[in-house]
This record gives C-alpha cells, structure tokens and sequence, in this order.
C-alpha cells in the first residue's frame, strides 16, 4: 500500500524551531515601533500580531503601512544575522538528519525577503545544513497548509500513521489532523497554552511547554 516504510516528521519555522517573536521584536525596535510583550503578542489575532495591540495599533499602522517594505528588509536582516534556533532545536534536527529511517523537512510561512534563502543562513549559523533535509517548501500565507502536508505524506509515500507534525498555532493542528497526521504541538510560539487548549480544545497531552519538551517527545516518539 505505501511505498516506504519511513517514519516522516514536518517542522514548521517561526515559532516551533525558530525564536520568531525576539526577531520581530527587535526588527519593530529599530523602526521605532512597539509589538508588546509576548504574552500579549501570544493572545492577539494574526491581524493584530504585527501591529501591536490596542494600545499600539494607531501608531503602528500608519508606520507600517508606509514602511512595509523596509520593515520586511530589516526583518530579513535580523534573520539572516541575529535570530536563534530554541534551545535545543539545532541537536534535535542533527539527529533527525542522522536517522536513515527518518524523512524530514520544513513547511514555512516565513515573510522575510526570499524566505528560503534567509532560513537557510539561519539554520547554517547553528551548524544544520539545509541542503541535507528532504524538503524545505515556503507556503504563501492565503495557501494550505494541509495541502502541502498530504503532498509531501503522498510524495514519499509514507503511511499517515507514520506522519507527524509539529506546529505552534491551531490551524497546523487542524492541517495535520486532516491529512490523518500526528500534530506535535507547542505553547512557546505564536499562540499560547491557554488559547490552544480553552479556544481551540486541542488535548494538553500534544502540546509541549517549552522546546525541551518538543525535543524530548520527538525524540521518543521516532525513538531516536
């Protein structure tokens, strides 16, 4: 029925892997614009986690608007040079990369400037070579997850059983979910533990706390 008997692990980038809000963070600093603090930038909407909250919207849109540009450039910048892997992060995909049995790659959002070269640089500063994953794809912000997940399942021919994911926002939980994939979970990235849990009911058993957490649970789960 499949053509492989490869277990197939999905990361997503900012926010699972990648300390996205510090990047952001700093980028919104240079521009003299104010994102808050995470836990505030955890609990807003997507429209509301680039401009600020309510108390910054006002300022922040009128300079965003204006500067868009530049403020994706600063942002690519930042990634390229400043912004870090979680703790922990960098050992997990060397042994992911080490597993023959082990099919893995990156399914990004990511808005910098030629997203696929600036992750590449990144990872390339904390020793991972992304040439040696399987796949490394950039998903436009208005296209599917989910499509691209069953793609990449149907591609390699692995069994959903032996699909997994690992997302930090409800809807790469739900993306999983319908392509019959496991979603590993995390509550440190763009949305926090009591928003995926209270809002979303996603089972606290498949979130982890912190990126330790992740690894550890990927770790045994791929018996690595």
């Amino acid at each position: 029925m499949y053509k492989s008997n490869k277990r197939l692990l999905i990361l997503d980038a900012d926010g699972t892997t990648i300390d996205a809000f510090t990047a952001i963070n700093s980028t919104f600093s240079q521009h003299g614009l104010t994102l808050g603090n995470e836990e505030q930038f955890q609990k807003r909407h997507h429209l509301f986690k680039y401009m600020g909250g309510f108390k910054e919207f006002p300022a922040n849109i009128k300079k965003q608007i204006r500067h868009r540009q530049l403020l994706i450039s600063t942002l690519t910048e930042v990634y390229r040079e400043q912004a870090q892997l979680y703790p922990g992060i960098a050992g997990l995909l060397q042994n992911l990369l080490d597993a023959p049995d082990v099919v893995v790659g990156i399914v990004t959002r990511n808005i910098t400037n030629q997203p696929l070269e600036t992750l590449g640089k990144l990872f390339f500063r904390h020793g991972i070579d992304v040439n040696q994953l399987d796949f490394m794809l950039h998903i436009p912000l208005k296209e599917s997850k989910a499509v691209a997940f069953r793609a990449l399942r149907e591609q390699y021919g692995v069994n959903p059983a032996l699909a997994y994911t690992c997302g930090d926002e409800h809807k790469d939980y739900l993306s999983a979910l319908s392509c019959g994939m496991h979603p590993f979970m995390v509550s440190y990235g763009f949305e926090d533990y009591s928003r995926l849990t209270k809002k979303f009911l996603i089972p606290e058993e498949l979130i982890s706390r912190t990126p330790e957490e992740l690894c550890a649970r990927v770790r045994h789960a791929l018996a690595l």
